[in-house]
């Protein structure tokens, strides 16, 4: 990993505030809205996820988040001779999962562009949609969340996905395929970032199952009091 990949991924990161910044400060637990104490969960949640998310390698090693790359890929290549190439290719297990690598090293590295909209999407929730998440189940905030930006997710992450694959996954796959012209890199682009984006909301809501599961486990005060037992 380059240093300006480090440097992007730590940007990424950055851009999700401390949870002191997403309602205010004084007062203690007393003085947040339902609202913003939702936004505090799911900002957490995103924290976390992303956190593992921009590893190196983190998408491949996330099980729920690893993109399955031979049917897109088989897809992306359409009929032909290139069809076949990719076919052979991908019978090789070595070759699989070199394949895998190279597509979920590129879902990690377009992901920093998903960070902020998901941000921006947390702070955008209504007070109707923190009640609607405080009383569903224990990924409700994550999936209302991605009701509002999923689409937005995916589209963000397009342009990146395909360009890194144009050179990062012909590479993988060796010069036989670098001398076709075949593959729709923006429709392989848009199919995996559909994929990641998958993942990335899989991962923020199993965040927010946990912290839901055992809030004093964040010694957030705020959090504490906006789950515990008999306030839903």
């Amino acid at each position: 990993m380059t240093d300006t990949m480090d440097r992007r991924r730590l940007l990424a990161l950055a851009t999700l505030l401390p949870l002191a910044a997403v309602a205010g400060c004084a007062g203690g637990p007393g003085s947040y809205s339902l609202e913003d104490g939702v936004r505090r969960l799911l900002t957490l949640s995103t924290q976390r996820a992303f956190a593992r998310l921009l590893q190196p390698n983190g998408f491949y090693d996330e099980q729920l988040a690893r993109i399955a790359p031979p049917e897109a890929l088989s897809q992306s290549a359409g009929d032909g001779r290139l069809s076949r190439i990719v076919g052979a290719f991908l019978r090789s297990e070595g070759m699989r999962r070199r394949v895998a690598l190279a597509l979920n090293q590129a879902a990690g590295q377009a992901a920093d562009r998903a960070a902020p909209i998901v941000l921006d999407g947390v702070r955008g929730l209504s007070p109707a949609d923190a009640v609607r998440a405080l009383r569903g189940g224990p990924e409700a905030a994550t999936g209302i969340l991605r009701e509002r930006i999923g689409g937005s997710v995916v589209e963000a992450m397009v342009p990146e996905l395909a360009g890194i694959m144009r050179n990062d996954l012909v590479a993988a796959m060796s010069a036989a395929v670098a001398e076709e012209t075949g593959i729709d890199y923006l429709e392989l682009g848009r199919t995996v970032a559909s994929q990641a984006a998958d993942g990335i909301f899989r991962v923020i809501g199993r965040e927010e199952a946990a912290i839901r599961a055992d809030p004093a486990a964040t010694r957030d005060p705020v959090l504490i009091a906006l789950l515990a037992p008999g306030r839903r």
